[in-house]
C-alpha cells in the first residue's frame, strides 16, 4: 500500500476505533507526514518497501537534524512509526513489521516540578476580583488546582459538567470520563463566575455550552488558558517556572504529602497506569527527606 494511503488508513483507525484525542491524532499526523516525505526522498513510496535499516536511518537522521535532540521527541517519533507498521501488519496489509527490533531511546526520569502550598495560594489570589475577567481567571485556576485537570480538559468542560454539586465530570484522553471531587473554594469561584461573568461573555458570541469563555464570548483556548496562568504567576511574583501542567503536578504532590493513597491520586488524575502516578511519590519522599534533615538532631 502506498505510504500516504497507509497513514490515512491508520489515522482513521485511531480516530474511529481507538477514539484517541484530537491532540494525539494531530501529533501522529505530523510525525508520519515527515516519515512519508523522508521515505519518498529515499525512493520508497510503498509500505512493503520499508526495511529495518531504512527506519533506523530515518530515526538517526531526525536525531542528527537537531543540535540536542530530546529523547522524548525521538521516542514519540519512534512510537508513531512503530504504531503505523504494527497496524499494517495486524490488518494483513504487510507481511513483515520493519520496526520489530527498533528500541526506543531511554528517557531520563524527570521529577515534576510542583509549587509550594504558599506559592499556590498566591497564584490563586492573583487575579483581580473586581474585574470580570479576573473572576473568570480565578475560577479557572481554582478548578485546575482543586481537580488536577489538564488545561486541555479544563477548556473542554461544559457548564453541565460542573452542575453536579461537589463533583466535576472530566473528559480525559481518549474521551474517557472520570468524576473528580471539587472543593469549596473552587466551587465558590466557579459559582461566582457563572453568576456574575459568564452570561455577559456568552452574550458577545455564538451560543456554546463551554464553561470558560474568552472576552469575545468564544470558548477559551488552551493558549489563552496558558496566558491566564502566566499572568497570574507574574502578578504573584512567583520566580520559578510555571507551566500549564504546574497546578496538576502541585495537586498530585500535595495530595500525596497529605497522606493520600497513590491509587486514589491515579484515579483523580485519570492515569491509565499507576506507574505513571508513582513518579509523584519520589517528590513526596524528597520532601520527607528534607524535613528529616532539617529537623532531626542527629540527621547530619
Amino acid at each position: 500500500m502506498r505510504l500516504d494511503r497507509a497513514v490515512d488508513a491508520f489515522v482513521r483507525h485511531i480516530t474511529v476505533e481507538r477514539g484517541l484525542s484530537q491532540n494525539t491524532i494531530a501529533a501522529y499526523r505530523r510525525d508520519l507526514a515527515g516519515y512519508v516525505e523522508w521515505m519518498r526522498e529515499h525512493g520508497v513510496d510503498d509500505s512493503s518497501g520499508v526495511t529495518p535499516a531504512l527506519v533506523a536511518e530515518f530515526i538517526g537522521a531526525r536525531g542528527a537534524a537537531q543540535p540536542r535532540p530530546a529523547a522524548s521527541s525521538l521516542a514519540r517519533l519512534q512510537s508513531s512509526v512503530r504504531s503505523l507498521h504494527r497496524f499494517l501488519t495486524r490488518e494483513g496489509i504487510d507481511t513483515a513489521d520493519p520496526t520489530g527490533r527498533l528500541h526506543p531511546p531511554k528517557l531520563p526520569q524527570r521529577l515534576p516540578k510542583a509549587l509550594t502550598i504558599d506559592q499556590v495560594a498566591r497564584l490563586l489570589a492573583a487575579p483581580d476580583p473586581e474585574d470580570p475577567i479576573g473572576l473568570r481567571d480565578r475560577a479557572l485556576l481554582e478548578l485546575l488546582y482543586a481537580t488536577g485537570a489538564r488545561v486541555s480538559e479544563a477548556v473542554q468542560l461544559d457548564v453541565d459538567d460542573v452542575g453536579h454539586g461537589d463533583v466535576l465530570r472530566v473528559r480525559g484522553k481518549g474521551s474517557k470520563e472520570r468524576i473528580v471531587p471539587i472543593g469549596e473554594y473552587a466551587r465558590d469561584a466557579i459559582d461566582a463566575y457563572l453568576t456574575r461573568v459568564r452570561p455577559a461573555l456568552a452574550a458577545r458570541g455564538r451560543a456554546t455550552p463551554r464553561l470558560f469563555l474568552g472576552a469575545r464570548g468564544a470558548p477559551l483556548s488552551r493558549q489563552s488558558a496558558w496566558l491566564v496562568i502566566r499572568r497570574a504567576a507574574e502578578r504573584a511574583q512567583i520566580t520559578v517556572p510555571v507551566s500549564p501542567h504546574t497546578l496538576r503536578h502541585s495537586f498530585a504532590t500535595h495530595l500525596l504529602q497529605g497522606g493520600a493513597d497513590v491509587r486514589v491520586v491515579q484515579e483523580l488524575l485519570g492515569h491509565a497506569s499507576v506507574a505513571t502516578t508513582q513518579i509523584y511519590t519520589h517528590v513526596s519522599v524528597d520532601a520527607l527527606r528534607d524535613v528529616y534533615l532539617t529537623s532531626h538532631p542527629r540527621a547530619r
